[in-house]
């Protein structure tokens, strides 16, 4: 009974032995076949690794040069950073073998998806990288947009924040502000205030332009250059109007709006330069 348990014990252990020998066999054979495609996915790795950091220190360096928002440089590199990084393991698992036919149907369709559901946000996006390569404006520029103005405060990835004159913050997003039509008020340096006064139908324009351009002058925040202008804007009304046109820095734009157009005034009484006096006509119908 004994020796029946030995040779039973020994069948048993030859059986293991057997069976471990077939894995090894089988192992050794996959690690034989497996191997070239091994190498030469992780050769791939550390090779695509190495320029995936090259090609990204490139794109800096091209970013920083063109000066781009510190905010889209980060977004933009991380971005080529994944999806260079995606592309090679894509590639790997094709060299080892991976049926990648599938993986990359349910990519495209997941980009789809997410695609549609973020569609006003890639818009905007769009946009703001539009803004910050072709600079229509940059910050403290004053801009007309989307039927607001004001000076820009910060250019964002997905919108762009203007104060008003009435100090309200106005957030714009880029993506309807980078198609719409943009009027950029300090591209050239100053701008030009443009008012209108009008005087007695009798007045001496020449007497009333010398002294609109004596005030104009003496506005500390109005540019001796380009000079002040005033010319005969209408003549209509029982009245002449007169357009008066400094020029200013664009930060005094205000000041001078509204300071030009007092000290205009109190010259104009104090030369005796009459202002319109309205008129009505009556008709009397018998």
């Amino acid at each position: 009974m004994v020796f029946l348990q030995i040779n039973e014990t020994l069948q048993a252990g030859t059986t293991a032995l057997n069976t471990g020998g077939v894995w090894l066999d089988k192992m050794k054979a996959m690690a034989i076949a497996y191997a070239p495609k091994l190498v030469g996915a992780i050769l791939v790795y550390l090779i695509g690794s190495w320029l995936i950091g090259k090609i990204n220190a490139l794109f800096r360096r091209v970013l920083t040069g063109r000066n781009f928002d510190a905010s889209l440089q980060k977004f933009l590199l991380s971005l080529v950073r994944v999806m260079l990084t995606l592309l090679l393991f894509l590639a790997i698992a094709g060299m080892i073998g991976v049926d990648i036919t599938g993986f990359a149907a349910l990519l495209a369709g997941a980009g789809l998806a997410i695609g549609a559901a973020l569609n006003g946000s890639l818009g905007n996006l769009a946009g703001g990288v539009m803004i910050m390569v072709f600079k229509p404006f940059k910050v403290n520029d004053m801009i007309e947009a989307q039927g607001m103005v004001g000076i820009v405060q910060e250019i964002g990835i997905f919108n762009t924040v203007v104060l008003s004159p009435e100090n309200k913050t106005i957030i714009l997003p880029n993506g309807a502000l980078s198609t719409g039509v943009i009027t950029n008020y300090t591209t050239h340096g100053n701008l030009r205030v443009d008012l209108s006064i009008a005087v007695a139908l009798d007045v001496d324009i020449d007497k009333a332009r010398r002294v609109a351009i004596g005030a104009m002058r003496a506005h500390p925040k109005v540019l001796q250059t380009p000079a002040p202008e005033v010319s005969v804007l209408k003549v209509a009304d029982g009245m002449t109007t007169l357009a008066i046109r400094p020029y200013t820095l664009q930060a005094d734009y205000w000041d001078v709006y509204f300071g030009v157009q007092e000290l205009v005034k109190k010259a104009f009484d104090a030369h005796s330069i009459a202002g319109p006096i309205p008129t009505r006509v009556l008709i009397n119908k018998v």
